[in-house]
């Protein structure tokens, strides 16, 4: 008698681990979701002006993110069957790969994080000149592009002020034909419009390009941090709790 209840004991408990395990693994699947879709967004979203960066860390982070989310849908989908079809032999590799998704998903949350404590410098150091430089310049298309659109999206003209574009190649070229600011710092676009510089006709905004760029980086920074990192700690703690040998054996 005593032995019966001990093996409906034991049955009642491998259900319970079963069925924990299988939730378990279906948070880690929407996780792993969630950080695919934040990094495809950060490279979706407006991704046009990577090309002013300087750095590769921002996009290095959102591929970081979007290697973990894959894996972690894929991990979780097969640890999902394995559990189900309880093939205890699987669940060791499983919790093998949540730990390598654990990790890459911190780096990303790492770099993202020590990114957004030098992106204002960078961008002070490097943005003035990528587009004073750089802008309607043969070979240059791309980051002709961005400034275009980063000024028409954010509404503002120059990195720090309109009257960046006056130390510009592209002003003192003749292609300018005699504008002092490029079209897209325009209000309304028209063709030349950008020969008349004053606040009616183009975009004055305080702190310039600088201030709109960084203050949208530093949002998606903060996001990949905080997505990377976050989700990999509710992973490890999930993880950690959980009788492995118990349940792989």
């Amino acid at each position: 008698m005593t032995a019966v209840y001990k093996d409906d004991q034991e049955d009642w408990l491998t259900v319970c681990l079963k069925y924990l395990l299988f939730v378990f693994n279906f948070l880690f699947w929407v996780g792993g979701a969630a950080v695919l879709g934040v990094g495809i967004w950060t490279l979706v979203e407006k991704s046009d002006y990577l090309s002013l960066l300087a750095s590769s860390t921002f996009v290095v982070s959102a591929y970081i993110l979007i290697l973990a989310g894959g894996l972690v849908v894929v991990t979780g989908f097969l640890g999902c069957c394995a559990v189900i079809r309880e093939q205890r032999s699987c669940l060791s590799t499983y919790f093998f790969c949540l730990l390598l998704i654990f990790v890459i998903e911190l780096v990303a949350g790492v770099l993202a994080y020590v990114y957004y404590q030098r992106l204002s410098e960078e961008l002070k150091q490097n943005l003035n000149q990528t587009m004073a430089d750089n802008y309607a310049q043969p070979g240059r298309e791309a980051i002709t592009l961005a400034v275009d659109r980063l000024q028409q999206d954010f509404k503002c003209c120059g990195s720090n002020d309109s009257r960046d574009w006056m130390a510009s190649a592209y002003v003192s070229s003749k292609q300018a034909e005699d504008r002092v600011v490029p079209d897209s710092c325009c209000k309304t676009i028209t063709p030349h419009c950008g020969k008349r510089d004053h606040p009616s006709n183009i975009y004055k905004v305080e702190g310039g390009c600088i201030t709109k760029l960084e203050q949208f980086l530093a949002d998606h920074l903060l996001v990949i941090g905080s997505v990377g990192i976050g989700v990999a700690c509710l992973q490890a703690r999930a993880v950690g709790g959980w009788p492995v040998s118990d349940s792989c054996s």
